[in-house]
């Protein structure tokens, strides 16, 4: 990294679920960055879980300096949760952020003021701020994926400080490949949020970029096309991989040796990539980024109440909340005496956009037979036209 622009993060490997809801076998990075130069300027704080390290590094990198600026990107608690202390450390400090921002600030910290117009300085779209050689330039980016957040461009080194918008889960220390934890992350984090993600590209897409650092994982510095285009692959709710998914609740394994017996019918007809999940053991979040990755998705699930087994409806509204669109979707239902799967299934994603339902739907009882491979292959023929 330059010189001029330190990274003061820190990992977390400690927390087992990210916004208490995503595992994170590889933890999570909160990405702090310094900006040197006449007037000093702090990108984002941490979580408070890791203020103390944050503070020791930030107190190295100053050098026993003020800093002049804190600019907040975001106010969610993993980036904004160390503010207080820092305004304690650094009373003088002024804090620049959206108006929105400004105005949530109060309703997490209690006991400070932050009354204080002459240290409130409130940013809009295409406002600058000069630290001396460097200059940044503010975008407002709402609903990416709060209300209050927006992005900066470092004019002279041609940085993008992008907040969540380009993140993923792993720790910096752990090394991995980008996009199957940054898709995780984008789905499940961003996913509903399709249309402000794709006005947030419109107006990254003017500028000329040299590097993006996000508030979560590397900073990106080479090849970014590819890391754009992807973004804009998923903010379009467009098909990433070719192939079918197939996501099963099974109570007694009847369902899963269908799901299991339809995957291997796709290998055999052709189906270029074929993946599968178990809905009741596999992580959720993982079978939500594999339905939006691919174009077709097949649902096989269990009777259960005169509903659909639980696992499936938690899946489904999982999909339902993060805006899941334009897919083929095939359907696989199991009933020992009153099959409700399939018309569960179907009014659920009848709150969906862009729906395809693919014929036919395929009913097992209890246990798959023989008699219902020919409906199980006929499925497979139609997912694949």
């Amino acid at each position: 990294m330059k010189n001029s622009i330190k990274y003061i993060g820190v990992d977390d490997t400690d927390l087992d679920l990210f916004e208490g809801l995503y595992t994170i076998p590889n933890g999570i990075s909160y990405n702090s960055y310094l900006i040197d130069d006449e007037k000093i300027a702090i990108m984002d704080t941490v979580d408070y879980r890791k203020c103390n390290q944050w503070m020791a590094q930030l107190s190295d990198a100053l050098c026993d300096r003020e800093p002049s600026y804190l600019v907040i990107h975001h106010m969610e608690p993993d980036h904004a949760g160390s503010v207080a202390v820092l305004l304690e450390k650094y009373p003088n400090i002024k804090i620049v952020a959206s108006a929105k921002a400004l105005q949530m600030l109060p309703q997490f910290f209690e006991g400070i003021d932050f009354s204080n117009k002459d240290q409130m300085m409130s940013v809009g779209e295409g406002d600058t701020l000069c630290l001396g050689k460097h200059k940044l330039k503010f975008f407002m980016a709402p609903m990416v994926h709060w209300p209050e957040v927006m992005v900066s461009y470092e004019m002279s080194e041609k940085i993008v400080f992008s907040a969540d918008a380009f993140g993923k889960f792993g720790a910096l220390s752990h090394q991995e490949e980008w996009a199957c934890e940054a898709r995780r992350y984008y789905f499940n984090i961003c996913g509903k949020y399709g249309v402000p993600v794709q006005s947030l590209l419109k107006k990254l897409s003017v500028l000329e970029i040299s590097a993006i650092y996000p508030l979560h994982g590397p900073m990106l510095r080479e090849n970014l096309d590819y890391y754009i285009g992807l973004y804009d692959c998923w903010s379009k709710y467009a098909v990433e991989t070719d192939g079918v998914f197939i996501a099963y609740a099974s109570i007694y394994g009847g369902t899963a040796l269908a799901a299991k017996k339809l995957a291997e019918l796709l290998k055999v007809k052709g189906a270029p990539k074929v993946a599968i999940a178990d809905l009741c053991r596999d992580d959720v979040a993982e079978a939500v980024e594999d339905a939006f990755r691919m174009g077709t998705l097949v649902l096989a699930a269990s009777s259960y109440d005169g509903d659909v087994f639980p696992p499936m409806h938690h899946f489904l509204h999982e999909l339902q909340m993060k805006g899941f669109r334009s897919r083929r979707i095939g359907i696989v239902e199991n009933g020992s005496w009153a099959p409700s799967a399939a018309r569960a299934i179907k009014a659920m994603l009848e709150q969906m956009k862009d729906i395809e339902l693919v014929e036919p739907i395929v009913t097992i009882r209890s246990r798959m037979k023989q008699s219902d491979i020919p409906a199980l292959t006929t499925l497979a023929e139609s997912l694949i036209k």
